[in-house]
């Protein structure tokens, strides 16, 4: 089925989904991380890279497609980033686990008296914006 548009969270949010292709932008990255979602990530440009790395190297929650020497990522790249997202490997389960760590760490962020709630209220606070 193809549609025009649909919300990339609900579908991130379903039990079913094993990984995301993704660029890599900084919204899909962050609804990746709260969602717990394994990535293979295909960054094109600008901030793009820097949250693949992050996501690969850092968080380790995914692994990154790599260009042939034209500069062009060929099927058989991405199927191995897929295999390897999705394998029973040691590197498959450990990219699921971390997925899943980065979810649960999200929720603790964001919940009332989390950091991210407590971040945000003391900046609203600073600039003099009450959050009510």
């Amino acid at each position: 089925m193809i549609v025009p548009w649909c919300s990339q969270l609900e579908v991130l949010s379903h039990p079913s989904l094993g990984y995301f292709v993704t660029h890599c932008g900084w919204n899909s990255t962050l609804e990746s991380l709260a969602s717990g979602v394994p990535v293979v990530a295909f960054p094109y440009w600008s901030d793009q890279r820097t949250n693949a790395k992050m996501l690969t190297e850092v968080w380790k929650t995914g692994v990154r497609v790599r260009a042939n020497e034209e500069g062009i990522v060929e099927s058989e790249e991405v199927k191995r980033c897929i295999e390897e997202v999705m394998g029973g490997e040691e590197i498959g389960q450990e990219i699921r686990r971390n997925a899943k760590k980065w979810k649960e760490l999200t929720r603790e962020a964001v919940k009332e008296g989390g950091s991210s709630d407590m971040n945000l209220k003391a900046f609203a606070e600073e600039i003099g914006v009450g959050l009510e």
